[in-house]
């Protein structure tokens, strides 16, 4: 009996330790807390309370309520159509902007040279807009100014009305595009005589629903051009790199992946991108 005693101790004491420091360290100090209601643990916190304070109010959320109604007058029907166009003119704002400036032109022309530099992903879709985006802004710069300081100055101002706004926004908008195209008035032309309308002899016999297509026409005209003479070198470097190939016996090699280090160091040899960007300045008249 006594050895089953010493050997149960033996082998329980450790749980026994454990167990009474547990209650030393953990039980007890928490039922004396428990016990003294007015002491604070650990020493020097706040007495809390779980009350809420009086002050504190609910938050108000407003009704939001929309009603439908037939229009009584022509004026409320006129509202409500300006209104229409008004959102439609801002949902077709971006594509207004880059039909009527340069954009159109820099953006073609940026993805020609990409092509013809057989790059597939560098630079990004999305950087060469970026770039056609700038370079815009910096040409169109005279003209946006032209329109904050006749249209949207004196609107802001309530010195015109909308109509007469728009007049003054839309006069340095089409002298530019007229300036772009009066080399070359085909395009207008075809336009006029599709419209059975006069042929011109000056910009303010031109409408404007006229004038815009034939923007559109001669800019895509000029970047398929710039992009031809762009495309001529890096052809030829093409052509005389898989002549060597050819002649070496190499015909299972891709030509354009031999090709493509001889564009780049042409392309940055001669400072491609420096002269591709004054080039596109100067086809630009101001």
């Amino acid at each position: 009996m006594k050895r089953a005693l010493n050997r149960f101790f033996t082998r329980q004491f450790p749980r026994i330790v454990i167990v009474a420091l547990i209650a030393a360290f953990c039980v007890f100090p928490a039922a004396s807390q428990a016990s003294a209601q007015n002491q604070n643990f650990p020493a020097g916190t706040a007495q809390g309370t779980t009350e809420m304070n009086g002050r504190v109010t609910t938050p108000t959320i407003p009704n939001v309520s929309i009603n439908v109604t037939q229009p009584q007058t022509g004026n409320q029907i006129a509202f409500s159509l300006q209104l229409l166009l008004l959102l439609t003119v801002l949902t077709l704002a971006p594509s207004i902007l880059i039909l009527t400036t340069t954009f159109l032109r820099f953006s073609i022309v940026l993805d020609f040279i990409k092509r013809a530099l057989s790059l597939q992903q560098v630079p990004p879709t999305s950087v060469l807009n970026g770039i056609a985006f700038f370079m815009t802004i910096f040409i169109m710069w005279p003209v946006f100014q032209q329109v904050y300081v006749n249209a949207y100055k004196p609107l802001s101002d309530g010195q015109i009305t909308v109509r007469e706004a728009y007049a003054q926004a839309e006069a340095p908008m089409r002298l530019f595009m007229y300036k772009q195209i009066s080399g070359d008035t085909q395009a207008i032309s075809m336009f006029m005589s599709v419209a059975k309308l006069p042929k011109p002899n000056n910009l303010s016999e031109v409408p404007t629903y006229v004038l815009v297509p034939s923007y559109i026409l001669h800019e895509l005209t000029v970047a398929f051009k710039i992009g031809i003479i762009l495309y001529i070198p890096f052809i030829v470097i093409d052509m005389v790199v898989a002549s060597v190939l050819m002649s070496m016996g190499m015909m299972m090699l891709p030509p354009v992946q031999i090709s493509m280090p001889f564009k780049l160091i042409l392309f940055v040899l001669v400072d491609g991108w420096g002269l591709l960007t004054q080039q596109l300045f100067n086809s630009v008249r101001l």
